[in-house]
């Protein structure tokens, strides 16, 4: 056996092992030649690695590697419980609306940037490839309109060019408390990408909050595509070496902590072990900021153990104690929303939402580029809301317009609840941009005053999604704001069921609340 491991760990191996899945993937026309010999060049080491490490059948490495299509994806999503400690869970209480008058936070939240430093205006927009408008997919087909000069909704990325318009509309118009930045910062050219040119997205947006939002504290999670190759997040007890994350945490920690000083020295430890962290913002009030790629379903190397990463749950858990213990509220950050995880992992997490539902206040996701939210339910038999997940809609275009949110929080105050207690919404008509080559951020939409409610508190998001299950007016109202006002077609009987159940559903692959 370990002759056998010796000759497919070499590098002929690993070269002929790319250059065959490469063929394959050109075969079965997964995408065109030019994504399949890049990406399966820029996955050969990880998929061998991981497979020989865990002993992958043929079939199994095919289906990690190129998908579905080639054969069913390995995972053995093992069991796993995290532990609680013997202290009970206190009762729960109501959280009270504030006075009148008193003092308020503002929070900006953007998700999924993902700036295209290639993006072309007058490229081909339909190149065969996942993404296109860029300066190597040439001029467009006789006839048809080149990309925008301003971005465009024909599956492209952002522009620097509309990244930087975003952050200078933003902080000429919004005064702001903090920024909440949930992941996916480089672009989706995923089968050529290098750790050099993701890190140094990173640094640049970087650079740009503080240019544009000196003196605001940014708390980051990070998304599935700052690594390369993405969603590789290794554990690190599991791989060292080159094969690690320990590049991009260590980047993590130059740029947020040594360079901007927007996180305190004591975040290094977790940051250096797993990429996450935890920060007193206010007395009272403490933001979380997971790795969720921890439970990512495509970070393969979860197969070889995918017994909570890096301890981030368990170490959650005693987060959350503490703040119990002291009377501290928290806000938890991360970027892909728990129903979107491995299930072993979303169940997990929902077991710590349950326990410590009287002391997390929030909860800050990204990675679907669509404005939604999430429910967490006591039990099926109960159904009383416990919780809500807030996902963020996506400043790269794809298909739908560019958006950012902003939060009002009540605090910072002695008792302040420190709960969301509103949220606006603002968006840029990319096709109406383009034709006047002058871009104008609206304001979209606030949540209380849209979805007539007397708070954000679970209760009320509840009964707002009740009533759309009947009232076919107001959920073609959330469907519109879903995608930002951009118009993406009917959807149907079966379409709005899914939506709304997606709603209710915080636990991967439990639809038992719908």
């Amino acid at each position: 056996m370990a002759a056998i491991d010796d000759v497919i760990m070499s590098e002929e191996s690993r070269d002929l092992i790319a250059v065959i899945a490469a063929e394959v993937c050109k075969i079965l026309k997964i995408e065109d030649d030019r994504v399949c010999d890049y990406i399966t060049r820029e996955f050969k080491d990880e998929v061998v690695d991981v497979a020989a490490l865990h002993y992958l059948s043929p079939n199994q490495v095919c289906g990690t590697l190129l998908g579905e299509s080639c054969a069913v994806t390995y995972d053995p999503n093992s069991d796993w419980n995290v532990t609680f400690p013997s202290i009970p869970k206190p009762p729960v209480t109501p959280v009270n609306p504030p006075k009148q008058g008193s003092p308020t936070l503002r929070i900006l939240h953007i998700s999924d940037l993902h700036i295209d430093r290639m993006y072309e205006p007058g490229t081909n927009t339909d190149c065969g490839e996942p993404i296109c408008c860029r300066s190597n997919d040439g001029p467009p087909a006789p006839g048809v309109p080149g990309a925008g000069k301003w971005g465009d909704l024909r599956g492209c990325d952002a522009s620097l060019k509309l990244m930087i318009n975003t952050l200078e509309e933003i902080s000429k118009t919004q005064k702001l408390d903090l920024i909440y930045m949930t992941g996916d910062l480089p672009a989706h050219d995923v089968w050529n990408q290098t750790r050099s040119d993701n890190l140094g997205i990173f640094n640049l947006v970087t650079d740009l909050l503080l240019k544009y939002f000196p003196g605001v504290k940014v708390y980051g999670a990070l998304g599935n595509h700052e690594s390369a190759p993405v969603n590789s997040f290794p554990p690190t007890d599991v791989i060292k070496g080159d094969q690690s994350e320990t590049w991009l945490y260590n980047n993590m920690v130059d740029s947020w902590i040594d360079k901007a000083d927007w996180l305190p020295n004591t975040t290094r430890a977790t940051i250096q072990r797993g990429g996450y962290y935890d920060v007193l913002l206010y007395p009272g009030l403490r933001v979380v900021s997971l790795n969720s790629n921890a439970g990512n379903p495509k970070n393969w190397w979860l197969r070889i153990n995918g017994t909570d990463p890096d301890g981030q749950l368990q170490w959650l858990i005693g987060v959350l104690q503490a703040a119990e213990a002291t009377g501290e509220k928290v806000h938890i950050l991360g970027h892909i929303p728990p129903s979107s995880t491995l299930p072993v992992w979303s169940k997990n997490y929902e077991l710590i939402v349950k326990r410590y539902e009287s002391t997390i206040r929030g909860q800050f996701f990204g990675h679907t580029h669509h404005d939604q939210f999430h429910l967490f339910y006591e039990n099926v038999t109960t159904r009383r809301p416990i919780n809500v997940v807030y996902v963020a809609g996506a400043i790269t275009p794809d298909t739908q317009f560019p958006g950012y949110r902003v939060y009002t929080l009540d605090g910072s105050y002695a008792n302040s609840t420190w709960a969301v207690l509103d949220h606006d919404n603002y968006y840029l008509n990319l096709t109406e941009a383009n034709l006047t080559d002058k871009p104008i951020w609206r304001h979209e939409y606030t949540a209380k005053q849209t979805y007539n409610m007397t708070s954000l508190q679970p209760e009320e998001w509840n009964r707002v999604v009740g009533q759309m299950k009947t009232n076919t007016t107001l959920f073609n109202q959330f469907y519109r704001l879903y995608h930002r006002q951009f118009d993406a077609g009917p959807c149907d009987a079966t379409c709005r069921a899914s939506l709304i159940c997606n709603i209710e559903t915080s636990r991967a692959d439990d639809s038992s609340y719908c």
